[in-house]
């Protein structure tokens, strides 16, 4: 599968970026990478908010840190080495895989125990990461995983599968939410109302789980953490502040996603700063496309007491 991806992009992502637009294929392939990141995180934040899983997303993006060690383990069971080019398909599948266990290892305790949902995520936060600091101590080097790329990543560093893995990944994500949208809306907004319609709310709840686990996961490995929380909570408190109804928080999240992300991808690339005597510095572009969303949420704050201040004069 490596060399028809490699020969894929050599044959048609590179010449298409230099012959359209005169960039190179790892221009494309960011763009392209933020566009569909955006798009996902877009699409579940809004679902993420409702149902108040904000910490739960976050706890689920730095599990990953466990699922890589635990396909670390894995790949040299099974005799691959740290430049093997199958470890790129073993690693994400293999964390993705943990990722969605341990999230419904987490609606499993929390239904069984009653405990408070943060204590249960705070368990599970506490074990993974204890997993994975144990296994990649000893066993993991930057040939195999690189901890600052793991942290911020970048969309200048998605490979070819990555862009394959998210395309997949949105077309299901789109069928899921065409079937099942308004039964997660009705689940997250009134949980008693949708049981006495018959909805299948516990079921519902994994199915949802397991969605967002497949995508922090999978987005994780094309563009670090720090991306994948910025879009995928910001987004939709911003879109919180003046939608009416979940209707129209899902559409400005979406909206909001997808321009936040191609905004801070131009201004990283466009916004140079001439420090000290060496070659101007370019922001980094997670960072960028994160402070934008923080600073539009910031706006939207002040726009929603402007409306209700004006809404009382009235």
């Amino acid at each position: 599968m490596p060399f028809p991806l490699a020969e894929f992009e050599a044959q048609f992502l590179e010449r298409w970026a230099q012959s359209l637009f005169g960039w190179h294929g790892y221009e494309l392939r960011a763009v392209l990478a933020v566009l569909l990141v955006s798009a996902l995180c877009g699409m579940v934040g809004a679902l993420v908010l409702g149902n108040r899983m904000a910490f739960f997303s976050d706890a689920m993006a730095h599990c990953a840190f466990a699922g890589i060690s635990l396909g670390l383990l894995i790949a040299f069971a099974t005799g691959f080495g740290p430049a093997s080019p199958e470890l790129q398909w073993l690693l994400p599948l293999v964390m993705a895989a943990f990722g969605a266990l341990i999230g419904a290892g987490i609606v499993f305790v929390q239904e069984r125990t009653g405990l408070a949902n943060d204590t249960v995520i705070g368990v599970f936060f506490a074990g993974a990461i204890g997993f994975g600091a144990m296994i990649l101590t000893g066993f993991g080097d930057r040939r195999t995983f690189d901890p600052e790329r793991f942290l911020f990543g970048g969309p200048l560093l998605v490979q070819p599968h990555d862009l394959l893995i998210l395309a997949i990944l949105l077309i299901l994500t789109s069928l899921l939410f065409l079937w099942k949208y308004n039964q997660f809306v009705l689940a997250s907004v009134n949980p008693s109302l949708a049981r006495s319609r018959r909805v299948p709310v516990a079921l519902n709840s994994y199915l949802f789980v397991l969605l967002l686990a497949l995508i922090v996961n999978f987005s994780i490995s094309a563009v670090g953490v720090l991306l994948i929380n910025g879009l995928l909570i910001v987004p939709a408190a911003t879109a919180s502040n003046w939608s009416l109804n979940m209707r129209q928080m899902f559409r400005h999240t979406l909206a909001l996603s997808v321009f936040t992300g191609l905004l801070g991808l131009v201004v990283s690339w466009s916004v140079v700063l001439p420090v000290g005597a060496g070659q101007a510095k370019e922001f980094g572009t997670s960072g960028t496309i994160t402070c934008i969303a923080v600073v539009l949420f910031a706006g939207s704050m002040g726009l929603s007491y402007l409306r209700r201040k004006f809404a009382y004069l009235g």
